[in-house]
Parts: C-alpha cells; sequence; structure tokens
C-alpha cells in the first residue's frame, strides 16, 4: 500500500539496525536503497550480535522479503561471508533475500583504486573505508559499471576484464603500494557462485507490483543523512543520496509512494574518520560519552569521535528528508552524566548567532551555543514505557522534540531488540 523511511540523521552510527528490525514485523518487504559494505547495521537479540553490511535488517524476522535495491553497491565477498554467518545462525535467506539487476558490483581493482586515491591525499584523507565504494560510484555515474544483471549473462568475462584493465591503468597514477590481485580476484570470482544463488529481480517492477498487490515496504538507510553526497559535508561525504529522496532512485519508486519518514537520531552525537564536527568533545566528557557508548565502528573498527547532540545539524537533515517522526537512540548512554548539554544554535565567527548551518562548514570555525539539562544519573535500563523514565529524563526527550519540531515517538534504552519505548 504505502512506503516507509527509515533514516539516519547525523553522521552514521545512529541505530538504524535495530530500529528496522523492531519494525520489521509491520512490513512485507525491507529494501535496502542506497550505500555499500561500508554500512554496518548492528542487531542485538538472544544474547547474540550481528552486524549486517549489505543485507537489509528484517533479516532475522521470519517470513518477510529483503530486497538490495539497485542504488546500493554490493562487494560479492562481503557479501558471501554475510550469508554464511546468517546461515550459521539458523537463519535460511533462501527466497527471502533478492537482489536487483540493476545493483552495481565492487570489483578488487575498485578496493585498490580507493586505498592508492586515499594514500595519496596524505594528511588530507578524507576518511574512506576503503571498500572500494566510492570508485564504483564513479564508474556507475562515469557508465562503466558492471551490475549483477551481467553476472548471468554470456559477454560477463569481457565486460570483467575491460573494467579490470581501465582500473589498473588508473592505478599506475598513484604512487606504488603492494597488493596482491590475484588472490584477491580468486576470491571474488568464487564468491559470485552464491550471489548467483540469489533471485535477482528488476527491482522497479518488483516493488510497484508489491505496493498494487497490497504490500507494506520499509525502505532502509545506510550511513547518515550528513554524508549524503549533495548536501552531506563535502567533500566529507559519502557517494550516494543518504536522504529520503534516495529512495525513488535506489529502489525504483515514485515520490507519492512514500508515507512516513522515521528519523533515527543518538542522543548525543558521533562521526568516524575526517571532517567538520562542530559540536565535537576533546576532553574528559567526550571521552566518557565514548567508552559508556561503546563507540567504535561496527565496520571499520576506528574509535568515533563524539559530541553533544546538535540541533542545528538536525533540523537541518529533518528539512532535507521531510521527517515525520524521530527514534532517539542510545539515551541510556547519557545515565552517568549530571549535566548534558545541547547545541542549540551556532555562533559565527562575524559574532552572528544562527540555527542554520553554513555553506561550507570545513571553513567556518562556528562555535556552538550549548543548553544546560540536568543529567537523571540513574540507570534507564528498566523503563518500559515513557511514563517510567525519571522526570529529568523525559524533559530531556521533551525539550529535544520541541527544538526539533518533529515528535520523538521511539526512544532505546539499550541495545538489545526488546530495549525500546513506543510513545503513543
Amino acid at each position: 500500500m504505502a512506503v516507509d523511511v527509515l533514516l539516519g540523521l547525523q553522521w552514521g552510527d545512529e541505530g538504524k539496525g535495530k530500529i528496522v528490525d523492531y519494525l520489521a514485523p509491520q512490513y512485507d518487504l525491507i529494501c535496502r536503497f542506497q550505500g555499500g559494505p561500508n554500512a554496518g547495521h548492528t542487531l542485538i537479540f538472544d544474547d547474540k550480535k550481528f552486524v549486517l553490511h549489505t543485507i537489509p535488517s528484517g533479516i532475522f524476522r521470519e517470513g518477510l522479503i529483503n530486497l538490495i535495491g539497485n542504488g546500493v553497491v554490493i562487494d560479492p565477498i562481503t557479501l558471501r561471508a554475510e550469508i554464511e554467518e546468517i546461515k550459521a545462525a539458523g537463519v535460511d535467506p533462501d527466497g527471502r533475500l533478492l537482489v536487483s539487476k540493476k545493483a552495481h558490483l565492487i570489483l578488487p581493482t575498485h578496493r585498490l583504486l580507493d586505498q592508492a586515491s586515499e594514500l595519496s591525499k596524505g594528511k588530507n584523507k578524507i576518511g574512506s573505508t576503503l571498500r572500494g565504494i566510492g570508485p564504483t560510484y564513479m564508474d556507475k555515474t562515469g557508465r562503466n559499471g558492471l551490475r549483477v544483471g551481467d553476472i548471468l549473462e554470456s559477454g560477463f568475462e569481457r565486460k570483467y576484464n575491460e573494467l579490470k584493465d581501465k582500473h589498473l591503468g588508473l592505478l599506475k597514477i598513484y604512487p606504488e603500494f603492494s597488493y596482491d590481485l590475484q588472490k584477491a580476484e580468486a576470491e571474488w570470482m568464487e564468491s559470485l557462485d552464491i550471489l548467483r544463488s540469489l533471485e535477482a529481480v528488476d527491482c522497479a517492477y518488483y516493488l510497484n507490483d508489491a505496493l498494487a498487490q497490497g504490500k507494506e515496504i520499509l525502505a532502509e538507510g545506510a550511513q547518515g543523512s550528513m554524508l549524503d553526497i549533495n548536501f552531506g559535508t563535502y567533500p566529507f561525504v559519502t557517494s550516494s543520496t543518504t536522504l529520503s529522496a534516495g529512495v525513488c532512485i535506489g529502489l525504483g519508486l515514485a515520490p507519492a509512494t512514500i508515507r512516513e519518514v522515521i528519523g533515527i537520531a543518538k542522543a548525543y552525537c558521533t562521526r568516524v574518520g575526517s571532517g567538520p564536527f562542530p559540536t565535537e568533545l576533546h576532553d574528559e566528557d567526550g571521552e566518557r560519552l565514548r567508552k559508556e557508548g561503546k563507540e567504535f565502528g561496527a565496520t571499520t573498527g576506528r574509535p568515533r569521535r563524539c559530541g553533544w547532540i546538535d540541533i542545528p545539524q538536525l533540523k537541518y537533515t529533518i528539512m532535507l528528508s521531510g521527517v515525520t517522526q524521530l527514534a532517539l537512540t542510545k539515551i541510556d548512554v547519557l545515565d552517568i552524566f549530571e549535566t548534558i548539554k545541547v547545541a542549540t544554535k551556532y555562533k559565527m565567527p562575524t559574532g552572528q548567532e544562527t540555527d542554520q548551518l553554513p555553506f561550507d562548514l570545513n571553513d567556518n570555525n562556528c562555535v556552538p551555543i550549548l543548553e544546560d539539562h540536568a543529567g537523571w544519573q540513574q540507570s534507564l535500563h528498566d523503563a518500559t514505557d515513557f511514563d517510567t523514565l525519571p522526570a529529568t529524563a523525559k524533559n530531556y526527550i521533551l525539550a529535544l522534540e520541541a527544538h526539533l519540531g518533529t515528535p520523538i515517538t521511539y526512544v532505546s534504552n539499550g541495545p538489545e531488540r526488546s530495549r525500546l519505548i513506543e510513545r503513543t
């Protein structure tokens, strides 16, 4: 009947996987619409932890179809490892995990180009995960890419070798570094067997037919809105459209099919890699957030930069995606703080105060104006509904809601599937 969208509103790592997993039983299909294996969606249930990089986060819910859309770039090696992991956990993806024929493939040489490009930047690195995502999207827009449908055709080997040779030529412009392409290529070719075993569909026809049959679809985003190629903190961004607009081009759905847009934000803020971060903390509070929140990348393992929640930044991404409701995650990380701060505006170098993001955060030394809120200094672990939260925790949530002008309908008070408060 309609499509709901779930996406991150900050710089990623907001907890999208958990919320998708929680909401999944309300839908018939869960569909990833952009990004690649640089995503790391973490799910915790039955005392087990799973991290998904390509497979949609509804795969652990029985009977649901999970579709990897045409806007996603796929590394067959990563996908094979994920499929083997979920099978080992007793989950059978056969018939429930579909892939778009028009999704582009990450080649071993895409990874090499990514590494070479990042190494050549020296101190000006953008913080790439080195998984070949950027070069793959470059080939896609440059009309050179290799797609899932190509591996099912007789001309696949020729297309593969042509693209590989192009990449090897490009590598010559970068400083030399050591790599074993033959080994990587052998593993990549072997992993295609599992990719070929999945049902490959024409994403646009498949999903529009599903809507015509009255099916409910949840579109799952990857990365965060501030990493959007058009509206993020360029050039420290990803290579795809991480906003709700990405659903249309990443799945082949019309804008009119979108109903609800659910935005996910942490109760504080984090960022991995390089790039501007106005509320970043370089003090004891930042370290406490990192330690208490276990802020290390699910994909890279890199320590995340931590800071207070940023209202101007969130209002910006809420506006861009037309967010209709919010899920606030990891509020339990703030249990230990006596005072919690919220950035409500920026003070610009000119002395002007604003709640709008400047054209280029990289070149603007804007200083966040912070508002103090009393902490609750007790565990929220056992809270089961909004009314059982401490008064100061409720006040914090209501203050954020007032600043953002958008209802906070879900509050996550722990990493487990069961630790989620739904406000009605």
